[in-house]
């Protein structure tokens, strides 16, 4: 299979979809990979690392587009790559249709198939895709959040570990998932105040199992987000389900009871955000203030730290690419059902029934493209 890395081109995006690793690995069951010059610089890959690896190094992300059968990317792609998509192609990266329709109806309209990282399922449950980029962009939010708290950042100047004498700051962390055990995790580690919100009570025991009482745990209700709201100084918004715009957990008015230099990091602002006045922004401009309260929504946020976040990537990715190219597309997915959970769009249609919901769309399952 001839497989296309192009240089990502979303803003301040300096992720790659294959490390030279990872292409050396696909050239060794004999494939082709086409790598968009300076595509890896971001991560400290080079033209010549690459091309050591085996790959072909290509002028531009059109000749990219036009050489390649799949394209293995990170992000979602923009009106200039969706204007290059085929019908041949399959493209392999991160979609999150659910709050973005105008992508969807261009990948309809391309014809191409659309298998999206965030919706491949493990066998025993889980999101195997997500897991490490949600691993980074918890950890991250902390960073965000205890910068954006600094005074020079329009935050109240509070230190989230505190120091002998000062109370330490407090964090309060919607979701126990993936994402906000990971921001729990380098809170705690910090010194910080812990509150994790979470509707499982599977999920708070364990978390309290995990942390030995260094968090706090509250069942989701509105009440116990109203309450702990008004003595945060940081909020972590750490809800997905699966394929679905993330559901509003914190509301205008309930922002209003939030402390003047309050931060919250909405880390599910790429399912459309948890937080009623979120919406996207980009690490050139990564913040802005409503009733006080400033708020962090990056879109992108592992691709600040974009050599850790690829490597960790792509030991995910890198089996799945090698069994769509191995198989190809039809085959790989009949053998794969958690494979099969990332078809999103083929031939014209939506395919994932979460996603279609989300967008209004007609759902037809991805078996009947199989053939």
């Amino acid at each position: 299979m001839k497989i296309g890395v192009p240089k990502e081109t979303k803003n301040h995006e300096h992720r790659v979809g294959l490390t030279p690793g990872a292409v050396r690995e696909v050239v060794a069951h004999g494939h082709q990979v086409f790598v968009e010059t300076g595509a890896g610089l971001g991560i400290g890959a080079t033209d010549s690392d690459y091309e050591r690896a085996g790959a072909t190094i290509s002028a531009s992300g059109a000749e990219v587009f036009e050489a390649a059968e799949m394209i293995v990317k990170v992000k979602e792609p923009l009106p200039d790559e969706q204007a290059r998509l085929k019908p041949h192609h399959i493209l392999f990266t991160y979609l999150h249709l659910a709050p973005a329709p105008e992508l969807a109806e261009a990948l309809l309209a391309s014809g191409a198939t659309a298998i999206a990282y965030e919706t491949v399922t493990a066998p025993g449950g889980g999101l195997p895709l997500l897991a490490p980029m949600s691993e980074v962009a918890g950890r991250m939010s902390i960073q965000a959040g205890a910068a954006a708290l600094e005074k020079s950042h329009g935050g109240r100047g509070v230190l989230l570990g505190g120091v002998p004498g000062v109370e330490p700051g407090r964090v309060v962390v919607l979701g126990g998932g993936t994402v906000g055990n990971n921001a729990a995790h380098t809170a705690v580690g910090i010194g910080a105040d812990v509150t994790i919100v979470d509707k499982s009570l599977a999920v708070l025991r364990h978390l309290d199992e995990v942390y030995g009482g260094r968090v706090k745990t509250l069942y989701a209700t509105r009440d116990a987000i109203e309450s702990v709201l008004p003595h945060a100084d940081l909020v972590i918004g750490a809800v997905l389900i699966p394929g679905a715009t993330a559901p509003k957990l914190v509301t205008r008015p309930m922002l209003a009871t939030m402390k003047p230099g309050a931060v919250i990091v909405d880390v599910a602002i790429d399912q459309g955000g948890c937080i009623e006045t979120s919406h996207p922004t980009t690490h050139a401009d990564p913040t802005f203030v409503v009733d006080g309260v400033v708020h962090y929504c990056v879109a992108n946020m592992p691709g600040a730290v974009a050599r850790t976040a690829t490597y960790a990537l792509n030991a995910a990715t890198l089996p799945y690419v090698l069994a769509l190219a191995d198989k190809g597309w039809k085959d790989a997915l009949k053998d794969d059902a958690g494979l099969r959970a990332g078809l999103n769009v083929c031939n014209g249609h939506v395919t994932h029934p979460i996603v279609a919901d989300a967008l209004g769309k007609k759902y037809l399952p991805a078996i009947t493209q199989l053939g």
